[in-house]
């Protein structure tokens, strides 16, 4: 179930990047970053407002700074959605 959950933030994650970079869905993959997908430093404070509001969680700036993959972001997204 836990697995189901993470893949659900995944999706929601990758959906948030795709729109806003306006990149295919299909090539937004875990190990990949914001930077590989294009996003300038303004595109990944966008994305993590984004994040914040569809997940009702809040990210502060200096563990933003530490996410730099995907999996990253998503792990980190899923922690706090679970407590």
């Amino acid at each position: 179930m836990a697995e189901k959950s993470r893949l659900d933030t995944f999706s929601k994650v990758a959906d948030i990047v795709a729109e806003k970079l306006n990149v295919d869905k299909k090539l937004i993959i875990g190990s990949a970053t914001l930077e590989d997908l294009g996003a300038d430093s303004l595109d990944v404070i966008e994305i993590i407002m984004k994040i914040e509001e569809q997940f009702d969680v809040q990210i502060n700036d200096e563990e933003a700074e530490k996410l730099r993959t995907l999996d990253a972001v998503v792990d980190y997204v899923h922690k706090l959605r679970a407590v």
